[in-house]
């Protein structure tokens, strides 16, 4: 039963990261909500009035205010730790002195992992330290490392060409170009399971990014049951591309791997915020985020500012007196980033109440200005939310994008038919930054967020009080 559990996780986990199939809302024929139009059309006011208090009135700058001294407290927030925790006793005290009361935590184990040395030398054909990021819950080396011929490959397509003999006892250099995310981060996802499963005794991939100044990225990655775990890093494009120019020029290429870490259990907890509805409390609307962040950088674009537009979806509701109908839940998520651990145990504690879901959001890939959502569900949910949408044609944010996969947490959840929605920004170069030291509060922009958070509330409440529930 646990290894059939195990492959089904490990099947989901592929879909998070994979493509998601995704087409403009343009090439949809069929919508026709009837007089529901009518409806979702007569909260053009109350959409007004949420943008003018977030974008021009008492609620400008303060998710961006709030972001960057929770930023500058904190810094990154390692699922396990305790500035985690202490970030999320920060958040509850900071919702309680908006005179909330309906705030949860509910606790779940999750992994510490602490990444320790890391250090990559390359011997031949010259000496050069490389730039290394340990990819999540990586192994370690011996203490004196592991030092082995480099074999380069530019896709698992040429990979699954090589023999054994060509990779057993050697490091594998996945360096596959970007394209998208969700095409690219299979090769950190699985590359060192892959690479293990021919005799490996390594494996690095370039840096999942489109741009680079020598910078690496980190990453989860995930381990096959019955293949031997290799330690697994990635190097930086610059790196990744010298080693390539070396290798196709028939020059062996040698490095020695130093890379330490150490993993264990700790408590952590999911943070619940609900502002009840007046009509169908059981009912619920959720807005999402996850708190934990990577050890490198601030966690400032992943996932703070998702957190806090989520925070702040409530809050405005309940500043502007917007008490809708059923209830708008905001959920802070813990360790996304080492597995999902978080949203994995959300589901399974409520999963006799998933029938009052709804509808629920994330923001988990930048809170740049919002373009609309990437919604997954039937036809019918998806044109009632592109109704909605067209009240956000002023600030260019009426996109509806068809996924059936929205990142990342929610995954998880709508994967049981729940509809559901991520938000759709422009994040053109969130890559850049993602998962590098480079996530710190220079990356936001608070006229950008002030939109985001305007959006998001508005969104949130409009779904919550219209008279209908969203379709399954």
């Amino acid at each position: 039963m646990y290894l059939m559990c195990k492959v089904l996780f490990m099947l989901l986990i592929s879909q998070v990261y994979s493509s998601p199939r995704k087409k403009s809302y343009s090439e949809i024929k069929s919508c026709n909500v009837g007089n529901l139009a009518e409806e979702i059309a007569s909260y053009d006011s109350v959409v007004r009035d949420i943008m003018d208090y977030v974008v021009s009135g008492p609620f400008k700058r303060k998710t961006y205010n709030e972001l960057e001294k929770f930023v500058d407290k904190f810094g990154a927030r390692i699922s396990g730790s305790q500035v985690l925790e202490d970030s999320i006793d920060y958040m509850i005290k900071l919702t309680q002195d908006e005179d909330f009361t309906d705030i949860v935590t509910e606790e779940l184990e999750v992994p510490h992992w602490v990444r320790e040395q890391e250090k990559i030398t390359m011997l031949k054909p010259r000496s050069k330290n490389i730039a290394v990021l340990g990819l999540g819950t990586s192994i370690s080396t011996p203490p004196e490392g592991v030092t082995a011929d480099v074999v380069v490959f530019s896709n698992f397509e040429e990979f699954d060409k090589a023999s054994i003999e060509d990779v057993k006892g050697k490091i594998v250099l996945f360096n596959p170009i970007f394209t998208t995310y969700h095409e690219t981060s299979p090769y950190r996802t699985h590359g060192a399971a892959r690479a293990a499963e021919k005799g490996a005794v390594a494996s690095l991939i370039r840096s999942i990014t489109p741009f680079s100044i020598n910078s690496p990225h980190a990453g989860m990655q995930h381990y096959s049951e019955n293949v031997t775990k290799i330690p697994t890093a990635a190097i930086t494009l610059e790196d990744a591309d010298l080693i390539k120019r070396f290798y196709n020029r028939g020059e062996k290429v040698v490095l020695n791997i130093k890379m330490h870490s150490s993993i264990e259990t700790k408590t952590s907890r999911n943070t619940l915020i609900d502002l009840k509805g007046t009509k169908n409390p059981e009912k619920l609307v959720i807005v999402s985020g996850h708190i934990d962040s990577w050890d490198v950088g601030q966690g400032a674009m992943d996932d703070g500012g998702g957190l806090f537009v989520s925070w702040a979806a409530p809050i405005i509701l309940k500043r502007l007196n917007l008490i809708p109908k059923r209830t708008v839940r905001a959920i802070f998520w813990t360790a996304e980033e080492l597995g999902f651990e978080g949203v994995k145990a959300y589901k399974e504690k409520h999963k006799n109440e998933s029938h009052n879901i709804n509808f629920i959001m994330e923001s988990d890939e930048g809170t740049f200005a919002p373009r609309g959502l990437s919604v997954a569900g039937t036809q019918e949910a998806r044109c009632i939310i592109a109704e909605i949408l067209k009240l956000f044609e002023s600030i260019n944010a009426s996109t509806l994008i068809e996924t059936d996969r929205p990142l990342s947490d929610i995954a998880f959840i709508v994967q049981n038919g729940i509809p559901g929605a991520s938000l759709h920004n422009a994040n053109e170069k969130y890559h850049w930054f993602h998962h590098t030291e480079g996530d710190t509060m220079n990356v936001e922009n608070p006229e950008e967020l002030d939109l985001c958070t305007a959006f998001w509330a508005a969104v949130a409440y409009i779904i919550a009080d219209i008279s209908v529930d969203i379709p399954r």
